[in-house]
C-alpha cells in the first residue's frame, strides 16, 4: 500500500484505516508525496495535474451538479484509497472537501447522521459549511446506487 502517512498535512484516517488527504487549492500543496489520484470539486475545470484525476462540477457553497456522477467518483475515490494516495480538494478545502470527506466516512461505516461531526473532529472544525451540504451527507447512500 502506498497511502498517506497518518501525520501528513490534511490527511484523514477513516475507521477502516484508509487515508485520504483533503486540501484547499488556493494554498500551495503540502510537502511530501504527490497524490496518485485526485478528485477536484470545483465550479470550473481545475488546472492540469501530473496524476490521474476526476473533476466534479461542484459550485462553491452548493452541491454537486450531477449527484449520480458524484456518487460514482466518490465511490471510486473510496475504493482507490485502499491502495493509493487519494486527494480530495476544492478551492478553500472546507465546504465541498469536507462534504466529500463526510460522504467517504459514510462509505466507511460512519452513520450518516454522525458523519459531519466525525469529519469536523478528524479533518477541520469548519468542514461542511451549509445546511444543504449537511443534508446531502445525511442522505448519502452507503452503497452504490
Amino acid at each position: 500500500m502506498s497511502g498517506w502517512a497518518a501525520d501528513d498535512q490534511g490527511v484523514v484516517t477513516f475507521p477502516s484505516g484508509r487515508r485520504v488527504r483533503g486540501r484547499g487549492l488556493r494554498r500551495p500543496a503540502p510537502a511530501g508525496p504527490d497524490p496518485e489520484f485526485g478528485v477536484y470539486l470545483l465550479g470550473s475545470a481545475p488546472p492540469p495535474v501530473a496524476w490521474e484525476s476526476r473533476w466534479l462540477r461542484w459550485p462553491d457553497f452548493r452541491l454537486p451538479a450531477d449527484r449520480d456522477r458524484a456518487a460514482e467518483v466518490l465511490h471510486e475515490a473510496w475504493r482507490r484509497a485502499a491502495t493509493e494516495r487519494v486527494e480530495l480538494a476544492c478551492a478553500g478545502g472546507r465546504g465541498r472537501t469536507g462534504t466529500a470527506l463526510a460522504c467517504l466516512a459514510v462509505l466507511g461505516g460512519v452513520p450518516p447522521r454522525e458523519a459531519v461531526a466525525w469529519v469536523r473532529l478528524h479533518y477541520h472544525p469548519g468542514a461542511v459549511e451549509t445546511p444543504w451540504q449537511r443534508r446531502y451527507v445525511r442522505h448519502y447512500p452507503a452503497t452504490r446506487p
